[in-house]
């Protein structure tokens, strides 16, 4: 048996990481109450509110939207893991993965209905990007290796949560506190994942450590392949890289972030405190130093950043950010 597939107790005692739905959050819980008789001044105050967001922030947020709208390809990934042929098995991954799914998906759900309400943004757009980055498809780069598909898992879910959390803390500096409300509730889901799967992962290092390290140093020679990077318009080839560029830019997720989550997870899982020989211990040394590399490089991509000229971006109707 696989370490992976020997962890259903432990996974099954972190199920307690996804919220009860009786209790959850709900996207209407954000937005203006159609069935109010004040619905159109509730609908007034929710545009009026969305007026302070600048065009590159709306940039952010649609990116990240459409990235958490492509939901099924996640999924898929992850089913590779879990194992539920029949879609209702009932073992602690399979579990796991549909919870996790059905608490995911309420924040493409809840910031599409958000952006389409504001009327900011060119919907029709932003809906053909989702298309086709659901029908390109996703990859890690790891098919194959479960313990990379973990790392990986572990990497985005706190990449998420600063994205999300950045995001919310300068929306509310701009003044729009229903966005940053949301963003931020959005950050707390993807923060219970994070552990979940950070915790895991420990287990499998604990299990298995040498291909536990030679699975995350593979991973990290690729680069952390970002989960929309197949987005495109039809319009502009270039569409995820200038996406990330503001992302970058503005200071939502920055190289410094990268760093800051190599650095996190080897703490978490004692990356260098690990007695290893051979080729993972090779693979242990070029781990640890990679948080003190992309620092290093910071600053200069940081930079080069903001020197990019501005795009024009299809989804805020041609305007540049």
């Amino acid at each position: 048996m696989s370490i992976v597939a020997s962890l259903q107790d432990q996974v099954e005692e972190n199920l307690a990481l996804l919220a009860p739905v009786e209790s959850a959050w709900q996207p209407t819980d954000f937005l203006p109450d159609f069935s109010a008789e004040d619905w159109y001044d509730q609908l007034k105050a929710f545009r009026e509110g969305a007026l302070c967001v600048p065009d590159d922030l709306l940039v952010v947020l649609v990116g990240n939207m459409i990235t958490e709208e492509a939901l099924p390809n996640y999924s898929i990934s992850l089913e590779q893991i879990a194992k539920d042929p029949t879609g209702i098995t009932d073992t602690p991954w399979a579990r796991w993965l549909r919870g996790w799914t059905a608490e995911e998906n309420r924040h493409g759900d809840l910031l599409n209905a958000y952006l389409r309400l504001t009327g900011r943004v060119d919907i029709r757009s932003v809906e053909t990007t989702i298309h086709h980055l659901i029908r390109n498809g996703f990859t890690t780069g790891n098919e194959g290796n479960p313990y990379a598909g973990l790392i990986y898992a572990s990497f985005q879910e706190r990449a998420t949560r600063l994205s999300h959390g950045n995001l919310a803390r300068l929306v509310d500096r701009s003044g729009e506190e229903t966005l940053a409300k949301i963003c931020r509730k959005i950050a707390a889901d993807e923060t219970r994942h994070e552990v979940f799967y950070t915790k895991i992962v420990g287990e499998i290092f604990k299990g298995d450590p040498e291909n536990a390290m030679l699975a995350y140093r593979h991973m990290l020679r690729r680069l952390i392949s970002m989960p929309g990077a197949r987005m495109e318009d039809g319009r502009d080839p270039d569409l995820f890289d200038h996406y990330s560029n503001v992302t970058q830019r503005t200071g939502v997720y920055t190289t410094t972030e990268y760093a800051g989550i190599i650095s996190h997870l080897n703490k978490a899982w004692n990356i260098g405190s690990l007695s290893l020989t051979g080729k993972a211990a090779k693979a242990q040394d070029y781990i640890c130093n990679q948080p003190q590399r992309y620092e290093n490089l910071a600053p200069e991509l940081e930079a080069r950043s903001k020197s990019e000229p501005a795009a024009s971006f299809s989804w805020i109707r041609d305007r540049k950010a």
